[in-house]
């Protein structure tokens, strides 16, 4: 999707960082806040915006009501149900499918019927294409409600192990901040230029997806057989990836249960490398969002440390909990802020 492609989301640096900031400013301090709630309501906002621009006033509500929907239905149950068996979570998450398109619905009749299509994701979909002409209207509702949980869903899991290391390992925070303080003033005036300067602060969120990825398991299928060291897999079976294990492997990442941001400010440790870093999946199947995703976080992080130093509230048991269904999230995690001198 083009409007996902690391060239346009640079060109939108200045509409992600004004809401990162904001977050930032609005941290309550002295307390001890549960951070994902807020995390999530600001990273919505950026990737709602991201996708519609003006109309995502209209829009914020019905995604915020379709990740409560997909909440529900990934809740761990006593029982497995067959996936044709309308279960309330089911008929829920459904409702909510509907109630969004029936709200993007007018949207994209305006915008067709105007000629004014905007530069934003749902613009570009709406663009006559030279080989393939106008997409019809339900080409267009049938990825939307998916694309857009996704562009804050696994993000604010990983926000929630991002601000926890920030919290854990002041010196890298510390190294964090004094980059930030580089940035403008005025968010809005943010550029590629200047998310492509915070290099150890995207060297630190890789590090964190590396040891804590959002999606700790993938799924492909094979479309030939292949051999895979002494396995042969048939054409048509299904392999699981698991990007947590992967990127505990010593061969590629030398000691691999520290938390090392610097391992990927050199050449060894290019994320680019194949197999070395799955936290967004890889090759022509990875996640069209990781850009997006990039950008958010790296802004996220930069503008909270640049204001505070963030703890964890004291006491003999940690503060957080850990949960494996679906995705590794800091579920209940709790942080303080303190002003940064």
């Amino acid at each position: 999707m083009r409007g996902l492609r690391p060239q346009a989301v640079a060109t939108r640096i200045g509409e992600i960082a004004p809401r990162t900031a904001q977050f930032a400013d609005q941290w309550p301090l002295g307390q001890d806040v549960e951070i994902l709630p807020p995390v999530r309501h600001a990273l919505a906002e950026i990737g709602v915006r991201y996708l519609f621009s003006e109309d995502a006033p209209t829009l914020l509500p019905f995604a915020s009501q379709l990740f409560l929907a997909r909440e529900v239905l990934v809740r761990p149950s006593r029982w497995v149900w067959p996936h044709w068996v309308p279960t309330p979570a089911r008929r829920f998450r459904t409702r909510q499918q509907v109630a969004f398109v029936d709200a993007l619905r007018p949207v994209v009749r305006r915008r067709r019927s105007s000629g004014r299509f905007g530069d934003d994701v749902l613009g570009q979909m709406l663009r006559p294409s030279s080989r393939y002409g106008l997409l019809p209207e339900e080409a267009i509702f049938d990825p939307l409600p998916g694309i857009t949980v996704a562009t804050f869903e696994t993000p604010s899991r990983a926000a929630g192990w991002i601000l926890l290391h920030l919290a854990r390992y002041p010196q890298a925070a510390g190294r964090v901040a004094a980059e930030a303080a580089l940035l403008p003033a005025d968010p809005a005036a943010t550029t590629s230029t200047h998310l492509d300067s915070l290099q150890y602060t995207q060297a630190l969120v890789r590090e964190v997806l590396r040891l804590h990825p959002p999606s700790w398991l993938l799924t492909r299928r094979a479309t030939r057989q292949t051999q895979l060291a002494d396995y042969t897999i048939d054409a048509g079976s299904t392999v699981l990836v698991c990007p947590y294990t992967a990127h505990r492997d010593a061969r590629q990442h030398p000691e691999p249960d520290q938390f090392h941001p610097e391992r990927w400010l050199d050449d060894s440790g290019s994320p680019a490398k194949p197999g070395v870093f799955l936290s967004f999946g890889t090759g022509p199947h990875g996640c069209e969002g990781a850009a997006l995703a990039m950008a958010m976080l790296t802004l996220l992080a930069a503008q909270t440390a640049r204001c505070y130093h963030l703890s964890e509230p004291p006491g003999p048991e940690p503060s957080y909990q850990v949960t494996t269904f679906e995705g590794l999230a800091t579920v209940g995690l709790r942080l303080r802020a303190t002003l940064r001198s």
